[in-house]
């Protein structure tokens, strides 16, 4: 996890309002794209994404990840997140798949577990995981890994 971060210092954080921008929807098009182009999510228009990002019944905000410390350094990542009770839960995120070497959503969610540690609440929520999925299995990574099992959580084993 250290080189991922040793990766990525340039990189700032900046937790915004949960309103769509043009330069998101850019980004999130460009990585649906690319690493989901047969997937339902890649017709998505401007409306569409402004609603995932907008219409939640719980508060949330969105993670832009500049490269660099400037509000105008370019939009490299993004992250949809819900303030939950216990936790944060990472709705969805998104990075310019042409970076793959710096790992930016297993820097996410790094950054994430630290905003919850600072935040002092005990989780953060990665999301659905469908097994055999190995789009998804990159979760597996982050232990130890919970799944809901119809209302109970499980430790998930390998």
């Amino acid at each position: 996890w250290r080189r991922i971060l040793n990766r990525n210092t340039s990189v700032v954080a900046r937790p915004v309002a949960p309103e769509a921008s043009r330069e998101q929807f850019q980004l999130i098009k460009s990585y649906l794209n690319t690493r989901h182009a047969n997937g339902g999510m890649s017709e998505m228009t401007f409306r569409d994404y402004a609603s995932m990002v907008t219409e939640s019944p719980v508060t949330s905000f969105v993670v832009e990840y500049r490269d660099g410390p400037d509000e105008t350094s370019p939009l490299i990542a993004a992250a949809i997140s819900d303030i939950v009770r216990d936790g944060l839960s990472m709705v969805y995120s998104y990075f310019d798949a042409s970076a793959a070497s710096r790992s930016l959503g297993s820097f996410m969610i790094l950054e994430h577990i630290q905003r919850a540690a600072e935040q002092g609440v005990p989780y953060v929520y990665l999301g659905y995981w469908i097994e055999g999925s190995t789009k998804m299995d990159y979760k597996r990574q982050f232990a130890p890994l919970e799944v809901l099992n119809g209302d109970q959580w499980e430790l998930l084993d390998n």
